[in-house]
This record gives C-alpha cells, sequence and structure tokens, in this order.
C-alpha cells in the first residue's frame, strides 16, 4: 500500500500493478508477433521465391490486420467491455501463430499474418484503455509505460528466440524439429505466451470505468475498492459525471458540432503517425536483413538485433521512473530532439558507404570498420531516444488524452492511424532502401524534427490529472 498525502489517492500498490502487468501481457505478445518475422524473412523469401515487393508485403501485412484490429477494438471494448476483447486478441495470437508456422506459401502466410494483426491491434488499444482506467493517477504514467515495456520486452524474446532457433538448426532455412524448418518454429512457438495471456485475462477484473458507464455500480466500486484505498465513494461519482450509462459511442462523438475531428482526436492521430514515421519499426522488421546488406554476418546481424531490442527495454524503464516526474511533453521533446540527430548521422554514413552491386545487380552500401561501428552506435542511439520518449510516452497519452465518454473510440481511431502509418513505412522500405538507405533514413530524420515542433505547439501536459478532468 502507498502512503501518500491527503490530497493524493492512497492505493494498493501490489495489486494495481498486478492488474496492470496483465493487461500489458497483450502489449508483450504484440512486440513479440510484430518481430517475430524479422529473423525468419531471408528464410522465407528463399523458400517462397518470392521478390522484394511481397517480401515487403509478407512483413507488413499483419500491419492491415493491425488496423482493422484497432479501429473495431475501441467500439467492441466499449460494448463487450476490456476483458471480453483480451481474450478474443489471445485466441487470434495462437491462431496466427499455428497458421504462419505451418504456411504453404505466401498466399496463406499473408492471411495468418492478418489475423495476427487484428489480434496485434486489439491488444494495442485494450492494453493503454484499461491500464489507464485501472491505475491511480499518481503512477498512471508509469503504470501505462508498462504496456511499452511490455512491447518492447516481446520485441527482444522473439528476437532472442529466432537468434536461438537459428543457432540449434544452424540458420533460419534448416529443418529443426518435427521436419519443420528454424523459421516455422519462429512462428510457433507464440502460441505459448498467447494461451497464458487468455488464461490471465480472464483472472481480472473489469474496467470500473465500463462498470459505471453499463450502470453496474456496485460491481464497479468493489473493483475500484480492491485498487484504492480511500475515495472510492467519491471517484464513482466522478466517473458518473463523465460517463453516460449504456450510451454507445459512435465516431459521431468525436466531430465538432460545427464539422470535422476535435481537436484532441487530431492530436492523437498526429502522434501515431510521427511515432511511425520516424521509422522505429525499420529497425525491429528489417534490422537483420539491414545488417545483413552492409556486410554483416546473418549470426552477427541477429547479434546485432538482440542487443538493440536488450536497450530498448532498459531504456524503456529509463522512461518509467521518469514519466510522472518530468511529465509527457518533456520525455518527446528530448525524444524528438536525439532522434533527429542520430537518424540524421544514420544518412549520413549510408551516404557516403562504397557502392558494391549484389548478386541481382543492384548497388548496395558497403561499410567500413570505422562506418560500422559509426552506425550501430548511431541505431543504437535512435533506439535509446525513442525507447525514453516516444515509445511510451505516446501509448501512456493516448491512454489517458481522451475523455471518459470517447476514450474507447478515440483510442481505437487513433491506433487505426498508428497500424496505417506503420505499414506505410514497413511497405515502403525495402523500395527506398533500393533508392538508397541514406535516402530512406533522411526521410525519417525529416519527421523527427517535424515531430519536435508538433509537440511543441500541439501536445497537452496530461501529468497527474484525473481521466475525469480530461476535456
Amino acid at each position: 500500500m502507498a502512503d501518500s498525502a491527503p490530497t493524493v489517492e492512497r492505493y494498493h500498490a501490489g495489486r494495481v500493478i498486478m492488474l496492470a502487468v496483465v493487461a500489458a501481457l497483450g502489449g508483450f505478445l504484440f512486440g513479440f508477433d510484430t518481430a517475430v518475422v524479422n529473423g525468419a524473412v531471408v528464410a522465407v523469401r528463399a523458400e517462397f521465391e518470392m521478390g522484394a515487393g511481397l517480401t515487403g508485403f509478407v512483413v507488413s501485412s499483419a500491419l492491415l490486420g493491425c488496423i482493422a484490429g484497432a479501429y473495431l477494438a475501441g467500439r467492441l471494448a466499449d460494448r463487450q467491455g476490456r476483458i471480453r476483447v483480451m481474450v478474443l486478441a489471445a485466441a487470434l495470437f495462437m491462431i496466427s501463430a499455428i497458421g504462419s508456422g505451418l504456411a504453404v506459401g505466401p498466399v496463406d502466410l499473408i492471411v495468418w499474418r492478418l489475423v495476427g494483426g487484428v489480434g496485434v491491434g486489439a491488444a494495442s488499444v485494450i492494453a493503454p484503455a484499461y491500464i489507464a482506467e485501472i491505475s491511480p493517477a499518481a503512477v498512471r504514467g508509469r503504470l501505462g509505460s508498462l504496456q511499452q515495456l511490455a512491447i518492447v520486452t516481446g520485441i527482444f524474446v522473439a528476437l532472442l528466440s529466432d537468434a536461438l532457433l537459428a543457432n540449434i538448426a544452424g540458420g533460419a532455412a534448416e529443418e529443426l524439429w518435427l521436419g519443420l524448418a528454424a523459421w516455422r518454429w519462429m512462428f510457433l512457438v507464440e502460441v505459448i505466451p498467447a494461451l497464458a495471456y487468455g488464461i490471465l485475462a480472464l483472472q481480472i477484473p473489469e474496467s470500473p470505468r465500463f462498470l459505471v458507464a453499463k450502470g453496474e455500480l456496485e460491481r464497479a466500486r468493489s473493483v475500484l475498492g480492491e485498487v484504492l484505498v480511500t475515495g472510492v465513494k467519491e471517484r464513482i461519482e466522478e466517473i458518473r459525471k463523465t460517463v453516460t450509462q449504456e450510451a454507445r459511442t459512435s465516431f459521431a462523438d468525436l466531430r465538432k458540432p460545427s464539422g470535422g475531428l476535435l481537436p484532441i482526436v487530431w492530436i492523437g492521430i498526429a502522434l501515431s503517425v510521427f511515432q511511425q514515421f520516424v521509422g522505429i519499426n525499420v529497425i525491429f522488421y528489417y534490422s537483420s536483413t539491414l545488417w545483413q546488406s552492409v556486410g554483416f554476418t546473418e549470426e552477427d546481424a541477429l547479434t546485432q538485433t538482440v542487443i538493440t531490442s536488450v536497450t530498448n527495454i532498459v531504456v524503456t524503464i529509463v522512461a518509467i521512473s521518469l514519466i510522472d516526474k518530468i511529465g509527457r511533453r518533456t520525455l518527446l521533446l528530448i525524444g524528438s530532439a536525439g532522434m533527429f540527430v542520430t537518424l540524421g548521422v544514420l544518412a549520413v554514413v549510408f551516404g557516403t558507404a562504397n557502392l558494391v552491386e549484389n548478386a541481382d545487380g543492384v548497388l548496395e552500401p558497403i561499410l567500413g570498420d570505422t562506418q560500422g561501428v559509426i552506425a550501430l552506435i548511431a541505431a543504437n542511439g535512435f533506439v535509446v531516444f525513442f525507447g525514453m520518449s516516444w515509445g511510451p510516452a505516446v501509448w501512456v497519452l493516448l491512454g489517458e488524452m481522451f475523455n471518459n465518454r470517447i476514450r474507447g473510440t478515440a483510442l481505437g481511431l487513433a491506433a487505426a492511424a498508428q497500424w496505417l502509418a506503420n505499414f506505410l513505412i514497413s511497405t515502403t522500405f525495402p523500395a527506398m532502401a533500393e533508392v538508397g538507405l541514406s535516402f530512406a533514413y533522411g526521410f525519417y530524420t525529416v519527421f523527427a524534427l517535424l515531430s519536435l515542433f508538433f509537440v511543441a505547439r500541439f501536445v497537452p501536459e496530461t501529468k497527474g490529472r484525473q481521466l475525469e478532468d480530461m476535456a
């Protein structure tokens, strides 16, 4: 139990952390599912004899499912509850893992990736919403950041699993167990965390704000009583003032009377787009391919990718310790400045590298020893600045910046925009890389700079404010 000043909520720390951790397991699967293809992509491309365009679509196809999952999950959560959406997402992860691992060609692999994407999209909406709704204001930023910590941990586990399976088999394309290639097992192992997520989601209570919206006040009081030491009755009354019982939120509620989306909704969408347009997921979807293309071996490339993901975990923990102290806006401003510098260095390094013609007749940059070290430092520096700022802070803001009336629907729309932006960046990277890696990273550099100006001008600070106080 956390003892606080009289004006600050007193709460059962252990209970609220446990609830947040279970909800954040959706983030773990989100990270695992989106990153697991990293170690498999080269072997899949060779086995299914795919060109660059089809390979890019196989990698990014899950993101189309993410768009649909995020778009629908917010509204479904407002109708059926947060817990049911978590269980549905867990089932979709399991189906996708099995289907992808047993795929017979690019078409059905795309289908199974789409199914998993719907689960990822749903998890990306439901975890921050649930965590924000059960968390005391004083620690909401730290608990909300658990979503990002879970995501980057999922990425790390996926990449580590990829590297281990490839190492055991002697390569991602080599046979491992039961006559299946190692890349297939990379997908199949996701069944384990998906099953755990579904079982644990059934053990936690429904969001008190959803229960109030449905008129189930006694259940809501009971859930809040598990979290808060004092002030349960007052908080229920505050929630009632901002929630319309039995009302079904629609996208019409996101519009101003004069037409167009509410300004706060536009800010949420823009935050989502900027988070992706700095190119962070290029690092996690294509990093092993990228490092191999500039002269690293497959083993070294997978090792570098694992190191990058560990770095991401460490700096996310740093963000958790800072976000309720210095605020969301400050973290975003620091992150934007750092990303602008590190991405700019990558653009310069790749732009000045020697070009060598590969087996397909395409000119690729080959980094010298010094250039390789600088590129690795800059790439990991980029991950540091993103991981301590735009990674966790955007998810925290999306979970808390919308009022109770529109939270689920607005978060769903903003998350759908994020996945659309992710899809565009991931799909276009192979083509942009063929133009030149300096061009691709120059593009991301520009958006890092623009994100700095956007935050300074438009993003509100939500640190310490109750959800019921959001406009």
